[in-house]
This record gives C-alpha cells, sequence and structure tokens, in this order.
C-alpha cells in the first residue's frame, strides 16, 4: 500500500527514528502503527515508546484540588492564542469546578450541569464562548479524584496537567503537598504507562519479552546463543522496562539514586506517618487529535521524492 508522508511524519514524531526507516517499517507493515513500531523495535532503532499518537489540537489542560477533591480537565481550542486567553482559562476554571462539586458521570452529564453562577447549562455557556471568542471549544475529558490527598500540576500554562493522589495517615495533608508536587513533576517529566510493575498486565509484558526476543535474533552478536539464554536475559531487561514505565520503580529525578517508590516511603518515615500514591492522571493536551497538516509535512513529501 501507499504510504503517505504524513504516516511517515507522525510515526518520525513518535519514535524519533529517521525518515526512510519510519517509511520502511510503515511499508513491512502495511500501514499499521503498532505494527511499525514493533518493527522498528526489534530492528533496535526505536526505544519503548508511549506511542501518543498526533499531538495537535491546542487547549488547556488545568488541575486543581478544592474542599478535598481533586480535578483534571481539558478543554481544547483551535488556536494557542485563544488558549491564552483570559476569557477561555476563566471557563476551563469554572468547568472544573463544576466537576468538583456535581461529580458528573461524563463529559455529557457535565455538560448538562449548572455553570456556575448562572441559571444555564454548561453546554449553553460553551456555545456563548464559541461565538464570543469566535473558535471550536470542546470540553474533552476530566478526572475526579474524592478520597485521600490530591496534588495538582500544571506545566507550561496547560500544555500538561497532572494530577496525584495520595492516601495519607498520620500526617497532616498540607505536610504532603511538596511530596505531591515533586511526583506530579515526576509523572509530568518521565510519563510513565503503570503507577506500580503489579499493574503491567500480562499480554503487555508477552508483547514487551516477545520485542526483547527479536531484537537479539536481529543482533548479530546475539542471534547465535542458546534460546534458554536468550530468555534468561531477557528476564533480566524485564526490570528495565518497570523502571522505564512504571512510576514507583522509576529513578526519583531529584535524587536519581532512588525510586519514587523509597522516596515516598523515606518522606512519609520522616513526617511519622504513612503515604501510599493510588493513583494518578496526565493529560498532554491535544494528545491523539488530529490538526490539519503543516508546512513540515511538504518537506517530509519532498525528501522522499
Amino acid at each position: 500500500m501507499a504510504i503517505s508522508a504524513n504516516q511517515v511524519k507522525e510515526l518520525r514524531e513518535i519514535t524519533g527514528v529517521g525518515m526512510m526507516d519510519c517509511k520502511k517499517a510503515l511499508t513491512e507493515a502495511n500501514g499499521d502503527f503498532d505494527k511499525a513500531i514493533e518493527w522498528l523495535r526489534e530492528k533496535g532503532m526505536a526505544a519503548q515508546t508511549k506511542k501518543a499518537g498526533k499531538v495537535a489540537a491546542e487547549g488547556v489542560s488545568f488541575a486543581m484540588a478544592e474542599n478535598g477533591v481533586g480535578v483534571l480537565v481539558e478543554v481544547n481550542a483551535q488556536t494557542d492564542f485563544v488558549a491564552k486567553n483570559e476569557v477561555f482559562q476563566e471557563f476551563v476554571k469554572a468547568v472544573a469546578s463544576v466537576v468538583a462539586s456535581e461529580n458528573p458521570a461524563d463529559v455529557e452529564a457535565l455538560k448538562a450541569c449548572k455553570y456556575p453562577g448562572t441559571d444555564r447549562t454548561v453546554a449553553d455557556v460553551t456555545a456563548d464562548k464559541v461565538l464570543s471568542i469566535g473558535e471550536n471549544i470542546q470540553i474533552r475529558r476530566f478526572v475526579r479524584y474524592a478520597e485521600g490527598v490530591s496534588v495538582p500540576y500544571i506545566h507550561m500554562g496547560g500544555k500538561v496537567g497532572v494530577l496525584v493522589n495520595m492516601d495519607v495517615e498520620g500526617i497532616e495533608a498540607d505536610k504532603v503537598v511538596e511530596l505531591g508536587k515533586d511526583v506530579a513533576m515526576q509523572i509530568c517529566a518521565m510519563n510513565p504507562s503503570f503507577l506500580d510493575k503489579a499493574d503491567v498486565d500480562q499480554e503487555t509484558l508477552d508483547k514487551e519479552k516477545e520485542i526483547q526476543l527479536a531484537m537479539m535474533d536481529n543482533d548479530p552478536k546475539m542471534a547465535s546463543k542458546p534460546q534458554q539464554v536468550k530468555e534468561k536475559i531477557v528476564m533480566g531487561k524485564m526490570a528495565k522496562y518497570y523502571e522505564e514505565n512504571c512510576l514507583l520503580q522509576q529513578a526519583f529525578v531529584k535524587e536519581n539514586k532512588i525510586s519514587v517508590e523509597n522516596h515516598v516511603a523515606a518522606v512519609a518515615k520522616e513526617l511519622g506517618g504513612k503515604i501510599t500514591v493510588k493513583a494518578f492522571t496526565r493529560y498532554m493536551t491535544g494528545e491523539g487529535i488530529e490538526k490539519a497538516e503543516d508546512d513540515f509535512a511538504a518537506e517530509v513529501a519532498s525528501m522522499m521524492k
């Protein structure tokens, strides 16, 4: 099948692999991105990816903690200019407060809630904002944590939003905010796929082992080794997989000689109580949303001729 310049561009953004290798991988995979990524990894060209997809749409991811409730919401607009608009940002904050106070089941239920300070719905006010601002505005997603201690973190004015939820025993909530911020910044920077290694499903583990074995089969130095030896090597590599993809097993960014899990335990001991990171959510604004093609696609196309 024919592979487009945009497909090559997207795969290059996801993997960081060269353009021609991305084109070859997509050709081998008949345009299937997941299979193309696996093909690149098996050839040793691409590291483990987050498969972030098309990061394109503008808007804001806003995180907050209010009256013991943590909320993270993403609201999209068409341009970065509008995303920085004060009216738009106040609208996003109001939407987040509705999520905190009303606990809607989903985005559609949220739209049916009353907008703060009015007798109109969130959907009605959203339509007003579209008219006044002059761009399409969409409430995309949200998460809400009502138990424990939630700590928000907003990066680059809402390009990334993170919400960390912790169970705290024997410690005043305000004393764990600094720890929560540090963990949230870790999540923002390292983008873990799982909270803990115990959360990694068997299908994911099996696929990772399959890829690691294929990488060795494609490595002249490793290909001739007995299968049993390869299996043992792969098992050793799984610890590295956990360290890269599981928050609690990652090296703590502020002190990389210890893991996040051990840092949390050390802080809890210092404060005389117990702290457990229960959950987290990380939104990258626009992640997975396709927008109009840019000039870079034309550049890629010209290079492929």
